[in-house]
């Protein structure tokens, strides 16, 4: 198009251009940029400055601001001579929505000189705009407002355990030696109370609570999980009126659970089902699922009306690729026995990885985050793009970090020989790498972090030692998750140690600027109690380092909430999915390319050439097919999917990744920060790409008004089960949510032969994972 036609055309189709003369665009067209936008890719972000005036010049694009689950609520849309990002360049202020291209779509982008030259000069066209500015403030919902406005929501992934319904959310862990529990107001946390029974030698019971910020201290008669809850009553009797309440008063009950296997993959609420899963699962975790399942037992009995839901230690992990979960072992024990890894904490590290987007107000689908949970059991976390990539701990808790007592990582070989030489037994063994070790073993003084580092500041060797192999284990493994990533973007501390010993994080984070982790020593070292977060990077830090405050008990609390929301949805949708059936595609391999790369394969000027029309609106098969040249080897007629895109993509099943020597993440489509590139070879060149190969992640494609039958918005996650011979429920398949789709979920040929799935199948929504 030339400058002629495009000033012609803004003439003739954009409303703010009225009373210009020809000479004038044509000048504004010249000193602007035409740019493309392919369907479903950002123009403008939440959160973005405001660098241009855009002009819709032609297609169509959605306006959508963050709601209050992660997701985003639609509150406009952009046709052919529409104008957008006024308020920006008239305030200042940054974008407060997203505009994304519903189909391919050409702006003008109108730079800040430009638009001061050319438009504030015009008062007609500053009049047009402050009427487009006042239109669009009426005219967006209140509810959406307050969910998009910049620079970020007040709670965008619904981190609060507030709701409507009036009541108290009850938290419980029963554990061996004690039981915390923690009650929750759904309408004034000031009146929350957290508490914790210790009852280790069983003649007697401490009760200790803590509410308003003020610690009472009772002895009890014993109290094992068939009296718990008499004696948690009886004890918020001796607090402030205030803080009482009857059983009638609570809503909902959350149990922590230490294992969920591969059974679970978030919090559940409590079934028959449920129940004879946690029993078969014991077997992982025979000192505290047992226990685990007595307190739950006994809490249906005292509030046998309201849901109850069990929070799962390893759910949150069930994202780790099968690569860095397996052990070293013969396949079988894992297939048939499930030895393999399984991490734990899961549900501080969820909290954390939510928490950490919302610090630093960026999405939590584009963040690359390392969680370092450090207390009486400590773990490291590696998180891409909100999903669990790698853990340190593993089939059980004892594995891992150097612990309070735990030894942590061990050289299988050790066990062997403490067994032939020691002639330690099962129970023994145990009881040495769980209760014996770690800190405490190695120091000789204590499991609690504060003891040992007074002894170190006074010069005692074996607590210098033991301080130093723990902060040194974390330095090793936040090294590792970067390389692992690819990248970092937050690094947090959690947990008693992580939030009290500013020693600890110092050491953790020592060495590692050239990772871009520089520690503010100053900010590190005053840092007092939390109340929520800090943040103890330097100003110029790539990476920020925060601190996050933990609560086991609100966590549960919290997790319980989205289960049960989780549920009511879920029951909702299998009511309606006869009527509601998914078609199934599968995807073979192949390549999206931007222009420049069409060129340096295809030669110059050439243009894609379409053979076949795919399922999504606009999508095409090309008749051009590439080779793709990786380290190892090669694969062969890959073919080119159209319209071109702004940056080239390639996207490979897990099985051909060996075939080619990359490794490449599993990622949402045009998700392509820290991804492998590899070479592409057409009939008239090649082009080597820095980045831009993935294994797509399975994904469901949904209209709005589909969303909306479904009951669901962008960004979700759901199980869905697959009919067939050999039926299937898969999980983790993200919901995309765009005008310009057309239903229908996509999952990769080694899915579809693992299944025997073959498009045309269909699939119904079994339930909501994830909402973030």
């Amino acid at each position: 198009m030339t400058q002629a036609e495009l000033a012609n055309l803004l003439l003739a189709k954009v409303p703010l251009f009225q009373g210009f003369d020809g000479e004038t665009v044509a000048r504004i067209a010249a000193e602007s940029e035409l740019c493309t936008y392919e369907g479903n890719e950002a123009i403008v972000e939440c959160g973005d400055p405001g660098l241009f005036l855009g002009i819709l010049v032609s297609g169509h694009a959605e306006v959508s601001v963050p709601d209050n689950t992660g997701g985003r609520v639609t509150v406009g849309r952009l046709h052919d001579g529409d104008v957008f990002g006024e308020a920006p360049m008239l305030t200042g202020d940054p974008h407060a929505a997203n505009v994304v291209a519903g189909n391919r779509c050409f702006v003008l982008q109108i730079g800040q000189d430009a638009f001061a030259t050319h438009l504030l000069s015009n008062p007609r066209a500053i009049a047009r705009l402050t009427k487009l500015l006042a239109e669009r403030a009426r005219a967006q919902p209140v509810d959406a407002a307050a969910a998009g406005a910049a620079p970020g929501p007040e709670d965008p992934y619904l981190l609060s355990v507030r709701t409507d319904e009036p009541g108290k959310i009850l938290a419980v862990n029963f554990g061996i030696t004690q039981i915390r529990f923690g009650v929750h107001d759904t309408q004034d946390e000031s009146l929350n109370v957290r508490g914790v029974v210790e009852h280790g030698d069983g003649s007697g019971a401490r009760i200790r609570l803590t509410a308003g910020g003020v610690v009472t201290t009772l002895a009890h008669p014993a109290a094992p999980p068939a009296r718990f809850f008499d004696a948690m009553f009886e004890a918020l009797r001796t607090l402030d009126a205030r803080y009482q309440f009857s059983p009638q008063d609570v809503i909902a009950v959350g149990h922590r659970v230490a294992h969920g296997g591969s059974k679970f993959s978030s919090a559940a609420v409590i079934t028959p089902a449920v129940i004879a899963d946690i029993e078969a699962l014991a077997v992982f975790a025979p000192q505290h699922s047992p226990v685990n399942l007595d307190g739950i037992r006994e809490a249906m009995k005292a509030f046998p009306a309201i849901p109850h839901v069990a929070v799962f230690d390893t759910a949150f992990h069930q994202t780790l690729p099968t690569y860095a979960y397996l052990y070293g072992l013969p396949y079988d024990y894992y297939k048939k026995e499930g030895i393999r890894r399984y991490g734990f904490h899961g549900t501080s590290h969820r909290y954390v990885s939510l928490k950490a987007a919302e610090i630093v107000r960026r999405p939590l689908g584009e963040l690359e985050i390392i969680s370092c949970h450090l207390g009486v059991g400590a773990s490291l976390c590696a998180i891409d793009h909100g999903r669990s990539v790698d853990t340190s701990m593993g089939m059980t808790p004892s594995d891992g970090l150097i612990m309070a007592s735990r030894a942590g990582s061990l050289d299988p070989a050790v066990m062997i020989h403490l067994m032939q030489h020691y002639k330690l037994g099962p129970d023994e063994l145990s009881h040495l790498i769980n209760s014996e070790s770690g800190l405490k073993g190695i120091s000789g003084i204590s499991t609690d972090i504060g003891e040992i580092e007074a002894a170190a500041d006074e010069g005692h060797h074996r607590a210098l030692l033991a301080h130093k192999a723990f902060c040194y284990q974390i330095r090793k493994n936040i090294g590792a998750y970067v390389a692992a990533m690819g990248g970092v973007d937050v690094l947090a501390f959690t947990g008693n140690i992580g939030e009290t010993s500013p020693t600890v994080r110092s050491l953790a984070c020592q060495g590692l600027g050239w990772m871009g982790i520089k520690l503010d020593e100053e900010r590190n070292r005053s840092l007092g109690p939390l109340e929520s977060h800090a943040v103890v990077s330097t100003d110029d830090s790539p990476v920020k380092i925060v601190v996050i405050a933990n609560n086991d008990e609100r966590l549960l609390a919290w997790e319980t909430l989205r289960a049960i929301e989780r549920d009511q949805i879920s029951v909702a949708i299998k009511g309606a999915e006869r009527e509601a059936p998914i078609p199934i595609e599968v995807s073979a391999h192949h390549v999206h390319l931007s222009q420049a790369d069409v060129e340096r394969l295809f030669g110059a000027g050439h243009l894609l050439t379409p053979e076949a029309e795919l399922s999504q609106p606009g999508q095409f098969a090309c008749a051009e097919k590439v080779d793709l040249i990786g380290p190892k080897g090669r694969i062969a007629n890959v073919r080119v999917l159209g319209p071109t895109r702004k940056e080239t993509q390639v996207e490979i099943a897990m099985t051909e990744q060996f075939k080619v020597g990359i490794n490449p993440p599993i990622r949402e489509s045009g998700d392509l920060v820290n991804t492998p590139g590899i070479t592409l070879q057409g009939p008239k060149g090649t082009t080597t790409l820095d980045r831009g190969v993935i294994c797509a992640q399975r994904h469901i494609h949904m209209t709005p008004d589909d969303a909306r039958r479904f009951r669901l918005r962008d960004k979700y996650v759901v199980r869905v089960r697959i009919e067939g011979d050999r039926g299937l429920v898969f999980g983790d398949v993200v919901v995309r949510v765009n005008p310009g789709y057309q239903l229908a979920m996509h999952i990769d040929t080694d899915e579809g032969n693992a299944a025997s799935i073959q498009t045309g199948m269909i699939g119904y929504i079994e339930e909501i994972q994830s909402r973030c």
